[in-house]
């Protein structure tokens, strides 16, 4: 990847809407040349698909928390089945393997905390692989994700 696939990504990650023609003119490529140059990136895989950004409070999921989770033991018998399990389980929005006293960290939006509890005591609770969970209550989102910091990467 060169300086103009980082920013061809760049630009799309911030708008996966612009057309070829405009996203051409910003990179100074043809608009040919711009063109295959987005195919090969999805080909690649650097490019894995397109979405929108949805506005969580808008839609009506106005509460926000992370999960920390410890399993009962470290066998990969456990982590499959918690990541199987996980899965399953649409209000995860993600689910990260950590390092420290916990062995996940999740995160999930719901509509209110009765919905929270429901999503934490019906699905989460009966995953038994599950030793211990921590919940952190998000207050407010001090900056959302807008894509990677690509700067720099170029060779």
């Amino acid at each position: 990847m060169d300086r103009i696939d980082l920013q061809i990504l760049s630009i799309l990650q911030k708008n996966s809407q612009i057309s070829m023609s405009r996203l051409s003119e910003r990179v100074g490529l043809s608009l040919s040349a711009c063109h295959r140059r987005v195919k090969i990136l999805e080909a690649d895989g650097k490019i894995s698909h397109y979405s929108a950004q949805v506005d969580r409070e808008a839609v009506g999921l106005h509460i926000q928390v992370f999960i920390e989770v410890k399993l009962k033991s470290h066998g990969r018998e456990d982590f499959d089945a918690f990541e199987e399990a996980i899965s399953r389980i649409d209000d995860v929005l993600e689910c990260h393997v950590i390092t420290g006293e916990f062995d996940y960290l999740i995160r999930v939006a719901a509509p209110n905390a009765s919905s929270y509890e429901s999503v934490l005591m019906d699905r989460l609770a009966k995953i038994p692989a599950i030793l211990h969970t921590k919940t952190m209550l998000s207050l407010r989102t001090a900056k959302d994700f807008r894509g990677y910091n690509l700067a720099g990467l170029g060779s």
